[in-house]
């Protein structure tokens, strides 16, 4: 039998569980609205207190030539202005005076930052007549590390910085016109620096983080992405080779009276481009210092007719089609021509009718004798040949590079037909007549030219360039034969003399190309004159084209035979290449 006595603990733990159990289900509900029912609500509500967090900005990469010498970097550098007011607020604290009071701190910031110490102090006593509580000043911007650290020391709490990337170029102008420049906003606008955005731009990071409803942020809620800055770009150029090229045909261009001048040095074995020289130039640091015009590259966006530059490929089609040798057959050719189509062709000089050979016709650089050699095949043979050696087709995907222009078959008239022969009525770039003699030196085959070694990820991770396309464009008996006839030009020629480089057999060819005028024909008494070659002769290693634009002192290709020797003479230094130990064999006859 239960007693009261007994009932009543019962009773109480019953009423004590209902309570609990009651609890228990409003908990349950509760959990059950937030998590399924108004889920999608506090979901929403929540992301209002999740803060959007700060942007951590990444460095861009460098660009470095072959060796590793820096020619592009972004350093930090601080932007400072003072606030007048908090400066006359401490000035005026006579309980508590600065240590280092305005007259003094105003000459030890202008030291530091190299400003005139008068000059500073009147220009902020200007901006405090003019407004009584302005907290603005300018002082100087693009101040470096360590101009930042000395105005820290000075613990003046009216001094306040502002951080930030600014892209710099060590060694200045050399090979600034391929390297490129960014704008004010950090954008690329040119040369290496836009056609390797890819690689050289970083990925900024991000650190975000969660606030509660009172705007504090919640302990543990911090999530931060690091920055990954850009990856280093290593070109083929050697910078060293670069800034003597640039020095030399800036002086050679001036002395001729010329308005430009370039030099091009591919290395024959690898299609690497080794200098890139122009004058005039830019110094990236300091675009205003130069013309907007030398802003660009022209080695690669300026196209022109090659001239006599290009007769050897029209040699190469003849001899592999024709059956045509460096000394048979012959033709006659006097110095003007009329042929039985209307066309009228001219060489260069007078002289008395000659029967050519085809070393002969190179080495006199006859126009009409080519004419005949070239007839000898189809034009469309011959289309195929400057196909072959590049004509109509970009060298490296620099920035705005043009293809030049091969007009097809079907456009050329009675005129054209011949002058095709001897490099008119078609366009190059100085790159493209180094990579079509690239293709002769290395024994035919011809292999794509290349401006970038490989991009390396902050990380270290090296990624190569992709290799380059190697074909063989002609056979490597034509490749021997156009050698020697080239080795005659620069022998026999009537630059020989000044082309001369002690110790070494080197092959050379001159183009004197017509400017057009813009209204379909050509300018009167000026020309883009040219000259390549290649050597050693006996064991090619590098070619070299150097051109000027418009010179006026000597206004012939021989304009060009004093920067070439120089260039070709430096590179064999350069690169420690070895003399010529083969004799030349014996002199190919001009005439029959």
């Amino acid at each position: 039998m239960t007693t009261r006595a007994t009932r009543s603990p019962r009773r109480r733990t019953v009423v004590a569980l209902a309570v609990i159990l009651s609890i228990l289900c409003v908990f349950i509900v509760r959990l059950v609205d937030i998590q399924v029912v108004s889920a999608d609500e506090h979901v929403n509500q929540s992301l209002k207190y999740l803060g959007e967090g700060d942007s951590i900005p990444g460095q861009r990469g460098d660009i470095v030539d072959a060796d590793g010498t820096v020619l592009a970097e972004s350093v930090t550098v601080y932007d400072y202005v003072m606030d007048p007011k908090a400066m006359k607020t401490v000035e005026d604290n006579e309980k508590n005076p600065p240590k280092l009071p305005w007259a003094e701190a105003s000459t030890k910031i202008a030291e530091i930052m190299g400003l005139n110490a008068d000059e500073l102090r009147a220009g902020v006593a200007a901006a405090q007549a003019e407004n009584p509580d302005t907290q603005w000043y300018q002082l100087k911007n693009g101040l470096n590390a360590e101009q930042y650290t000395q105005l820290r020391a000075l613990k003046l709490p009216y001094l306040h910085a502002t951080e930030r990337e600014k892209r710099v170029y060590p060694n200045g102008a050399v090979a600034g016109n391929v390297i490129g420049f960014l704008n004010g906003s950090g954008d690329a606008q040119a040369g290496i620096e836009k056609m390797e955005g890819q690689c050289l731009a970083p990925s900024n990071g991000t650190q975000s983080y969660r606030r509660g409803m009172d705007g504090v942020v919640i302990p543990g809620s911090e999530r931060t992405v690091d920055a990954v800055n850009g990856g280093t770009v290593q070109l083929t150029i050697n910078s060293d080779l670069n800034w003597y090229m640039q020095q030399m045909i800036a002086e050679e261009a001036q002395a001729q009276g010329a308005q430009g001048g370039t030099v091009t040095v591919v290395d024959v074995k690898t299609g690497k481009i080794r200098a890139a020289a122009e004058w005039p130039t830019v110094d990236p640091n300091n675009l205003d210092g130069s013309s907007p015009s030398s802003w660009y590259s022209k080695l690669f966006t300026y196209a022109f007719e090659p001239g006599s530059t290009f007769k050897p490929v029209t040699a190469a089609a003849i001899m592999e089609n024709a059956g045509v040798t460096p000394t048979s057959p012959t033709v006659t050719a006097s110095s003007k021509e009329k042929f039985e189509n209307g066309a009228v062709i001219n060489d260069a000089f007078v002289h008395p009718t000659y029967n050519y050979t085809l070393a002969g016709a190179l080495i006199d650089s006859s126009n009409v004798a080519l004419s005949k050699f070239g007839t000898m095949v189809s034009p469309d043979v011959r289309y195929d040949y400057l196909q072959r050696f590049g004509v109509g087709t970009e060298t490296v995907g620099f920035p705005s590079e043009t293809s030049g222009e091969l007009h097809p078959t079907s456009e050329w008239d009675n005129q054209s037909l011949y002058t095709t022969t001897f490099g008119q009525h078609f366009t190059v770039t100085a790159p493209q007549v180094a990579g079509a003699y690239q293709a002769i030196a290395n024994g035919g085959e011809k292999i794509d030219l290349s401006l970038i070694e490989s991009c390396t990820d902050a990380d270290g991770t090296v990624h190569e360039a992709a290799a380059p396309k190697k074909e063989q464009i002609i056979k490597p008996e034509t490749a021997a034969e156009l050698t020697r006839m080239l080795e005659n030009v620069a022998v026999q020629g009537g630059n020989a003399e000044r082309i001369k480089v002690p110790g070494y057999r080197v092959t050379s060819k001159t183009g004197t190309a017509q400017i057009p005028d813009g209204n379909g024909g050509y300018k009167s008494g000026v020309y883009y004159t040219s000259m390549v070659g290649f050597a050693p002769v006996d064991d090619p290693q590098y070619v070299v084209i150097v051109t000027l634009d418009q010179p006026t002192r000597v206004t012939s290709s021989a304009a060009t035979a004093s920067a070439f020797q120089k260039a070709m003479t430096q590179v064999m230094k350069t690169y420690r290449v070895m003399p010529s130990t083969v004799p030349m064999d014996a002199l190919l006859p001009k005439f029959e």
